[in-house]
This record gives C-alpha cells, sequence and structure tokens, in this order.
C-alpha cells in the first residue's frame, strides 16, 4: 500500500484507535512555555497526577520576557507571576527549563531545531499553534490548547481527530529577492486563511527542496495561517546534516539506526492525497499584505483588489481596508511605514538577520522609523556578533535586542502604537495582534529592510539593483 509521509508518521505513534473517534496518539518532545502551561500544571496538583515524562518536556520562557535588560526584574506583573510559575513547574517536576539568563533560552520554536529536541519522524505538540514550525524536519507537529497540555504532560499521550492529506507542490526557479517568507505569504493569499482547515499539509517540490532548513521552517512556521493544522517537508540530507551533532540529537550506533528509519520518511511514489495544488514558482514576487489576516497579501508591485473582484465578504473586506485606512486601487509601494519588526518563530533565526543586513549595509536607518530586530535565541544573537553582522547594523543606526517572540504579539512590553504602521516579518497582521490599533504589514527579511532605510514600503530589487550599479 502506498503511504504518504503523513502516515507513515501518525499511523506509527497511534497508540489506540477509537471507533469512529480520535485517535489515542504518543507525543515524542513536548514544548512548553510561560503562558499555556501554568493553569494545566494547576490542573496536574489538583489531581494529584505526576508528569509522566518529564526527559520528553521542554520549557523555555519567550512570550512575555522583555527584550532589553532581561537581567532585570521583569516590570509586568502578570508577566512576572507566569516565568515564575513555569520555573516554579520545571523545578518541581524535573523538566528541564531555559529560563531568562539561560544561555539556551529563546522562543520555543527557534531553540527546539537549535538543540536537536526536534527530529524526523517525531510528535512534537506545544501550547502555541505556530508548533507546525517543527514539521520542517518531517515531524508531525502542531498546537494544543491548555487542557491538552495538561494531557500530555499527564499521559505523553493526546487525543486527535487525523486529519486529511494536502499536498502543495511548487517547482521552477524562485525570482530575485524571493524567500521563503514570500513563498508562503503567496500561498496563503492563494489559498486564503481557511484554504487547508482541516488538512496536514506536505510541501513538495523543487522550491522546498531548494530551500534551507531555515528557510523550510518559515514555510512550515505559516501552515497555521491558510488553517492547516499543521505543515511538513521530507527529510533528506540538508535536514540530516542540520540535526547532526547537536545536543539532542542521537550518537554513534543510535544514530545509524535513527538513520535507517528516518530515511524512509518520505511519500511513496503513487501516494494519494485528499487534495493536490500545484503553483509556479517563478510566478512568485517579493509579497506584502495590505489587510487584517495573512490571506490578504499580494505581490509587492500590485494594487490593493477591488472587492467586487473577490469571492464574497465584501463587507468584511471592506472593514478590513478600513481599519488599515487603504483604499482599493491603493498602491503599496511608497506608503510610509513608522516600524519595522525582524523576529519571531517565523523569521528570527540568522539567515534572517543576513538577508536583512545584506540589505541595510551601506545604507542608513530611515530617522523616523522605530526598529525592533530581536533574535529568536541566543545563539543566532551570538551568530549575529561572531559574523560581523552586528558591526554592519550599528553602522547603519540599528541596535539589536535580547532574544524573545517581542512584536509578534503584545503579550510584552513591545507593542506598536495605536495607528501606527509596522512592516513585520511575523506571522499575523490581525486586528491589534502587536498593540491595540496598530498596523501590521507581513513580509519578509528582505523587504523589511528596504522599509528600514527608506521609510517607505520599497521593493528590495531596486535597492539590490541600485547597489550593483553602484559597484
Amino acid at each position: 500500500m502506498k503511504r504518504t509521509l503523513f502516515d507513515k508518521v501518525w499511523d506509527s505513534h497511534v497508540v489506540q484507535s477509537i471507533e469512529n473517534g480520535p485517535d489515542v496518539l504518543f507525543i515524542d518532545r513536548h514544548m512548553i512555555h510561560e503562558v499555556t502551561s501554568p493553569v494545566a500544571f494547576l490542573g496536574l496538583k489538583q489531581r494529584g497526577i505526576r508528569v509522566m515524562s518529564p526527559e520528553r518536556t521542554f520549557a523555555t520562557a519567550d512570550h512575555n520576557t522583555p527584550t532589553i535588560n532581561q537581567h532585570l526584574p521583569v516590570k509586568d506583573p502578570l508577566s512576572a507571576i507566569q516565568l515564575k510559575a513555569l520555573e516554579e513547574n520545571s523545578k518541581e517536576y524535573g523538566i528541564s527549563y531555559w529560563g531568562l539568563g539561560h544561555e539556551k533560552n529563546g522562543i520555543v520554536h527557534v531553540v527546539g531545531p537549535e538543540y536537536g529536541i526536534t527530529q524526523p519522524g517525531a510528535t512534537i505538540v506545544c501550547g502555541d499553534s505556530h508548533t507546525s514550525t517543527h514539521g520542517a524536519f518531517g515531524a508531525i507537529a502542531f498546537g494544543i490548547g491548555t487542557s491538552e497540555v495538561e494531557m500530555v504532560l499527564a499521559s505523553q499521550c493526546i487525543m486527535q481527530p487525523k486529519p486529511k492529506k494536502m499536498r502543495i507542490n511548487i517547482n521552477g526557479n524562485l525570482s530575485r529577492a524571493v524567500t521563503p517568507k514570500d513563498v508562503a505569504l503567496f500561498i496563503i493569499s492563494q489559498l486564503t486563511t481557511s484554504g487547508a482547515t482541516g488538512y496536514f499539509v506536505e510541501y513538495a517540490g523543487d522550491v522546498f527542496r531548494n530551500m534551507t532548513m531555515e528557510g523550510r521552517m518559515t514555510v512550515c512556521n505559516l501552515s497555521i495561517e491558510m488553517g492547516a493544522r499543521g505543515g511538513m517537508i521530507a527529510p533528506d540530507e540538508k535536514t540530516f546534516e542540520y540535526i547532526k551533532n547537536r545536543e539532542f540529537t542521537p550518537k554513534d550506533r543510535a544514530w545509524d539506526k535513527a538513520m535507517a528509519y528516518w530515511e524512509t520518511l518520505y511519500s511513496d511514489e503513487g501516494a494519494v492525497f485528499d487534495k493536490e495544488l500545484t503553483f509556479d514558482g517563478s510566478a512568485i514576487e517579493p509579497m506584502i499584505t495590505y489587510g487584517t489576516n495573512p490571506g490578504m497579501g499580494m505581490g509587492i508591485s500590485n494594487a490593493i483588489p477591488n472587492a467586487e473582484t473577490l469571492d464574497g465578504g465584501v463587507s468584511t473586506y471592506k472593514k478590513s481596508l478600513q481599519y488599515m485606512d487603504f483604499q482599493e486601487g491603493d498602491a503599496m509601494l511608497g506608503k510610509k511605514i513608522d516600524f519595522v519588526f525582524v523576529g519571531s518563530c517565523t523569521n528570527g533565526r540568522i539567515e534572517d538577520f543576513r538577508a536583512f543586513t545584506n540589505i541595510v549595509k551601506g545604507r542608513k536607518k530611515a530617522d523616523h522609523v522605530t526598529a525592533w530586530l530581536v533574535p529568536g535565541s541566543h545563539k543566532v544573537e551570538a551568530a549575529i556578533k561572531e559574523e560581523g553582522l552586528l558591526d554592519v547594523l550599528t553602522e547603519a543606526g540599528f541596535e539589536l535586542r535580547e532574544p524573545g517572540c517581542s512584536a509578534c504579539l503584545a503579550m510584552n512590553d513591545d507593542k506598536i502604537p495605536p495607528g501606527k504602521y509596522a512592516v513585520s516579518t511575523s506571522n499575523r497582521n490581525f486586528e491589534g495582534r502587536q498593540g491595540p490599533g496598530s498596523r501590521t504589514l507581513l513580509a519578509s527579511p528582505l523587504v523589511a529592510a528596504a522599509a528600514a532605510v527608506t521609510g517607505r514600503v520599497t521593493d528590495p530589487r531596486v535597492l539590490l539593483n541600485e547597489r550593483e550599479l553602484a559597484n
């Protein structure tokens, strides 16, 4: 029987199938943070239950953490309480805890791959929707709610209905300045934010095979934004090379045994998907969003569509444009921006900062722009400094902050003020997502860099061409 990659991983983790109901699924890795875990631990205590597999559980602080002066006490009372609760619960139950000040601290979906916690063929959950990031390694990874966090802590299993299967193929060569973030935003713009609801997506084709592991993480991270339960990419030599010799990956004979299994993790030729889509990679250009969900995106050189050209939801569409203070038919190029945010579990890795620095090198930050450059982990922060990127950024007028989720969501001090526009490399542009009344334009690190030095929405290809002509 021909099986998909998803079937192979899912079926091998089913402890029990409930007739006309969900599967009981064994979980290999459970990652927790300070926001969704306190109530789950409280439930365990009320029932007198221990954590079943603390060695499979990993805790890091990220959502509520400040990104400056992390050595000082956290000012926000609620954030301080949640961070303290995570620390105390981790200690009580024998869970690895990487809090503020710990060398391994960082965004949960950044540090997981960095330390080899994320591995091919694994099932991975976290109380965070962007757990789908880990699917870049050929894992089944998805976000869960607080009650499910408690379930996994108590039993190392979760009850889940098996999703349907979708494959998205993209072949061809990407054009200049088109990044994995642009590929993901393009897919979401084609499917809408509900187009993959009920599915687990496998990404296939030349475009994804040619991506780096960090690029694949960006794509899988955004799977949830088109309604998918998660996304995954078959592991290959790039995957194995990336994870080899990391702290939590198998070593010596255990590595050889793991590889024997990992090399079987691909969709068999002729395997059937419930839905299959194919796109041409050469048709994608640098993307930017103009509305209040990730599906409201377009090529940066285009104009905002007219409501009448869309299928349904005209009143909602116009309400979104009203919130953004944009008009149908507007060009996005040239629109003034106030803030730039580079970071998050979507684009807070070293390759993202390399891309950003490549654009700003030899230029200066626009005077009226506030830029928050936030590495996803201390490893990323160290690499920025070791590679000389920080010197370039400092010369251009930028400052580097400390690791954390930062301005991805309004849960910490990094909030965009009401009415201000932010070009953001994060994953969501909902109303108020980055602060009450804030207006978010999702984009790649290249588009963010172009906006940071010009103060307006700018096509990064223009700046790259200018540099070539100058040289």
